[in-house]
């Protein structure tokens, strides 16, 4: 378990983090979002104790950071966004120096050998590291974060420069991680997060927007259920129909699909699931749905919601 408790980051009047506050759970996934300059990579300083806070604390697996600095980073599997790799090295003798470095205590053959296994890389094990593609050197970054078995991983940008196979590759590795490791995964792939998290933490001018299960975030934000629903039929029967439903609050024709067949935003009140009502009112009015979906915002809607609604993050940031 990770708590991150009241941190706060000062560079002379500015403050780069402001009384951040959030707590990932053990096997527990979480997306750490924020954009440029918005304090998060600071943030992630702090937890990994790279940077001290200049006030709160930072509670890893029962240690806090800055009074027992070794026993929480042991608990610490890190991989920055660029991996600290030697490069004249053999994927094998890198891994066995990092081994020594982090005094892991495992049997060093058999812990390296498995975990060679589950990021995939034995076959390049006696490669020299400068002369593996892109995807291998992220790989081998992410091996020695699993040194030691470290209950807790903190991954910077994991996929950044790969290419598509490589990138659903790293994120099957990361899904699987998350069953047996707290994982805080950074990114700026929003399609990532919402694909690889349970959970999202948004972060902007130093202050945390969000912090939501993955899926319920759209949700939390526009306080409605929205449905998107293709039907065939005179526009003006329809929305009258729909308009009539208990609990639906508004009705909006979004686009003309073809000769007759239209598409609507159907919002719903909070907590209400209307569509079983908009099946049989348009079954009585004998117009054939076509197509009816979840119409929520999608997770790059709602960064750019939270991080550029000034009033809304300011609002949130007045309750951290």
């Amino acid at each position: 378990m990770v708590e991150v408790s009241n941190i706060t980051k000062c560079y002379g009047d500015k403050k780069a983090v402001d009384n951040v506050s959030f707590t990932v759970n053990s096997g527990e996934i979480l997306g750490f979002l924020g954009p440029n300059g918005a304090g998060k990579s600071t943030t992630m300083n702090i937890i990994t104790g790279y940077l001290s806070s200049s006030s709160g604390t930072v509670t890893i697996d029962g240690c806090e950071i800055l009074d027992d600095p070794k026993g929480a980073k042991s608990k610490i599997g890190y991989l920055p966004e660029i991996p600290p790799l030697y490069m004249d090295m053999t994927v094998q003798k890198y891994l066995e120096f990092m081994y020594d470095l982090k005094k892991v205590k495992l049997d060093k053959e058999e812990h390296i050998e498995e975990v060679c296994r589950l990021v995939k890389i034995s076959s390049v094990s006696h490669r020299l590291i400068k002369n593996l593609s892109k995807g291998y050197k992220q790989r081998v970054g992410l091996a020695q974060a699993l040194l030691g078995n470290p209950p807790v991983l903190i991954l910077d940008e994991p996929t950044v420069g790969l290419d598509p196979k490589q990138i659903i590759e790293i994120r099957n590795l990361v899904k699987s991680l998350g069953k047996k490791h707290t994982v805080i995964l950074s990114s700026h792939i929003l399609s990532e997060v919402q694909a690889i998290c349970d959970r999202v933490v948004i972060i902007s001018n130093g202050r945390v927007v969000a912090d939501e299960l993955t899926e319920n975030l759209s949700k939390t934000l526009i306080k409605s259920n929205r449905l998107r629903v293709q039907v065939e039929g005179s526009k003006t029967k329809v929305i009258s129909k729909l308009e009539n439903i208990r609990d639906v609050k508004s009705v909006k024709t979004e686009r003309e699909i073809s000769t007759g067949i239209y598409e609507y935003i159907v919002d719903a009140q909070e907590n209400c699931d209307v569509r079983s009502k908009v099946f049989f009112a348009m079954a009585e009015e004998k117009t054939p749905i076509l197509l009816m979906q979840s119409a929520d915002l999608s997770l790059e809607e709602v960064f750019l919601k939270l991080t550029n609604d000034t009033n809304y993050s300011n609002q949130k940031g007045g309750n951290d």
